[in-house]
């Protein structure tokens, strides 16, 4: 199709509320799955969670591939919105606590993801260029604000915290894997919060 082609076809059309609501659903059960039972969790059990049939599945989402992007593009704005959020409704250190706890979740589905991923990495899916350094700049506002604030540590490097939250992704998936990831999260903010001007 030419450059002129594409900008003359119509937009997609909005999809009825009903429908929506579907796909919204699934793409909610469907993150949760992948985040509990890798990216080979059954698409028929997502359905059924999800309360629609397979078929419905399938009209919104051809291929498991474009549901583990859509998902992952959930996931990269959730928590992109989370940092904002967050930030407007507490102190600033406590905002970066809480995102990093979220970060936590986020991992977990990208660690169900992983497979899929890499095969959309290969296929030149735009989902990569499209979500990069977007989760790094989310924490980049949050550790620099409560730097700022004086609420940790003010020689504090963004990237050096993103360095170390990585560290919980090549952790063994343990069936404690969570809480522990948790707790590391409380070591990592009880460092950066130590020395701090205004603790």
């Amino acid at each position: 199709m030419t450059a002129e082609a594409t900008r003359d076809a119509p937009a997609p059309k909005p999809l009825r509320a009903d429908a929506q609501r579907n796909r919204d659903r699934l793409v909610e059960v469907a993150a949760q799955a992948f985040a509990t039972d890798g990216v080979d969790a059954s698409l028929e059990d997502i359905a059924k969670r999800a309360g629609v049939g397979i078929g419905t599945l399938y009209r919104h989402f051809p291929t498991r591939e474009h549901l583990v992007e859509v998902v992952y593009r959930r996931e990269v704005e959730g928590l992109c919105h989370a940092a904002e959020e967050l930030a407007r409704e507490h102190p600033a250190d406590v905002a970066l606590e809480l995102w990093m706890q979220r970060f936590v979740d986020y991992i977990a589905t990208k660690r169900g993801l992983a497979t899929s991923l890499r095969l959309l990495l290969t296929t030149n899916s735009t989902l990569f260029s499209d979500t990069s350094g977007r989760v790094s700049g989310a924490m980049r506002g949050l550790v620099e604000a409560a730097a700022a604030s004086g609420k940790i540590r003010a020689d504090v490097d963004a990237s050096d915290v993103m360095h170390a939250l990585g560290g919980i992704y090549s952790a063994p998936n343990t069936p404690d894997w969570r809480e522990r990831s948790g707790r590391l999260v409380k070591l990592l903010m009880d460092g950066l919060r130590f020395g701090a001007k205004n603790q």
